[in-house]
């Protein structure tokens, strides 16, 4: 696929946009008064050079090469020519992770703002999508006729754009309407989740993942926490990546990234979203494996080079330094375990033996999650049910904590970039819809904690 050239996301500078969300992090988040009823503060961002976005240590020479394809695939642009939209999110992967290296999250400065007006395209940028929030995805709870929704609503067209990979100029589909779905309540937001050690993820055993969810059972019982796993509905199977853990595979999140986030239909989902005339410029599928390529790696279909981006790119490189010195983390570490976070964040668990990737066999995952559901009350519920088995409207997954130093937007639609803030959000009571979170009784724990521990398991986090 051709490379277009990179666009400005804003007229004002990253570097000032920067600036200013870190003054606002070091602040505190004003949007919750409760931040600061600890008297203690988030460090924010870790700073320095990015602990991420490395190969696996321990690939050979030949998937050297095969990363280095994939990376380079996972980082382009893609145009019209390419199979852009008709409907679509953004125009590459890593625009969506980026921070704090190819692979992460969210950037300071949202790209979707420059994108929707880019090449001539007549997008309105929604009131949700700003140039210095996170950049999201939407999703309709229901139907115009009452049955239940659930499933990505691309935010742009291409109607209108022209670039140098082709032409839409007269391709005339809209928009959906969100405003009026934000105002009748029914529409819910998603944040890019990271990739980082998604093959080390993707390799831990069942066995490991049930055996770690029934331990510690009187704990989590008095503590009110429960958890389940999502399956697959035709094999039964754990399924573990996604914000509701609705994939079962770094290729089932990768095929359908590409299908509902740039529009580019694979072999995994052959049709496009929107095939109204005039509009679908390429011929489907757009994604494919070239079977007259010379090599193994230029054969890959953008779907598998992204697959083996996602299952060959390393883990986070925590720091034991900063922020608040070693002895600080270090407590924090321990705080962290004894409030009962520890218990659905499990700090590591361990890969197969059994695996295609030597790097990826009988290593330690520390990921701070044990990608199972749970269910977060009314308070954080987004009234949409996914995968197998299924995640209910107020269950998500687990979400891991390696390289939350370095992350800037915090819950599953970015609600906040305040690590204490994130932590209070994951309290919520029941209502007539949702029982009560699963998390209640250690947020109490978190909020009964003396001002040095708490401050300690903050600096701790921000060191992951």
């Amino acid at each position: 696929m051709k490379k277009l050239a990179p666009m400005a996301a804003s007229t004002l500078s990253a570097l000032t946009l920067l600036v200013c969300y870190s003054t606002l992090v070091l602040a505190g988040d004003a949007r919750d008064p409760g931040v600061r009823d600890l008297g203690v503060r988030d460090p924010g961002v870790r700073p320095g050079v990015a602990g991420a976005g490395a190969p696996l240590a321990g690939l050979s020479s030949n998937e050297l090469v095969y990363f280095a394809a994939a990376t380079a695939e996972f980082t382009q642009h893609e145009g019209i020519g390419d199979g852009l939209g008709p409907r679509f999110n953004l125009d590459g992967c890593s625009g969506c992770h980026a921070q704090p290296a190819v692979g992460g999250s969210s950037p300071a400065v949202n790209p979707q703002v420059a994108i929707a007006t880019a090449y001539g395209a007549r997008n309105i940028v929604p009131s949700f999508i700003t140039v210095n929030g996170p950049i999201r995805e939407a999703r309709f709870k229901f139907h115009p006729d009452g049955t239940p929704d659930g499933g990505v609503h691309s935010i742009f067209v291409i109607s209108g754009r022209s670039d140098f990979d082709g032409d839409a100029s007269t391709c005339n589909i809209e928009q959906d309407d969100f405003a009026g779905n934000l105002a009748s309540n029914n529409l819910s937001t998603r944040i890019p989740t990271p990739i980082f050690g998604v093959g080390l993820m993707e390799a831990i055993p069942a066995t490991t993942l049930t055996a770690n969810l029934a331990a510690n059972a009187a704990l989590k019982k008095g503590l009110g926490i429960a958890g389940r796993f999502n399956m697959s509905g035709n094999t039964g199977t754990i399924t573990r990546f996604g914000w509701k853990a609705q994939n079962a595979s770094a290729l089932m999140f990768s095929g359908e990234a590409y299908d509902v986030e740039m529009g580019i239909s694979n072999e995994l989902f052959p049709t496009e979203r929107d095939e109204t005339a005039g509009c679908v410029i390429p011929t489907t599928p757009n994604s494919f494996t070239n079977m007259d390529a010379s090599t193994g790696a230029s054969a890959m279909s953008s779907m598998q080079a992204s697959a083996i981006f996602l299952r060959q790119i390393g883990p986070p490189t925590p720091s034991t330094t900063t922020p608040g010195g070693a002895a600080s983390i270090a407590n924090g570490k321990l705080v962290f375990a004894s409030t009962g976070c520890a218990l659905c964040h499990t700090p590591s668990m361990r890969t197969s033996s059994i695996t295609t990737v030597a790097a990826v066999a009988n290593q330690s995952v520390n990921l701070f999650s044990d990608l199972a559901l749970h269910h977060m009350g009314s308070g954080l519920a987004d009234d949409i049910q996914q995968g197998g088995a299924p995640a209910l409207g107020d269950e998500f997954r687990t979400a891991p904590l390696w390289g939350v130093g370095q992350r800037i937007f915090f819950m599953h639609d970015g609600r906040s970039h305040d690590l204490a803030r994130a932590i209070r959000l994951h309290a919520s009571p029941g209502d007539s819809m949702y029982g009560p979170s699963e998390a209640n009784a250690v947020v109490e724990r978190f909020n009964d904690l003396n001002p040095n521990d708490a401050q300690d398991m903050l600096n701790f986090l921000r060191s992951l």
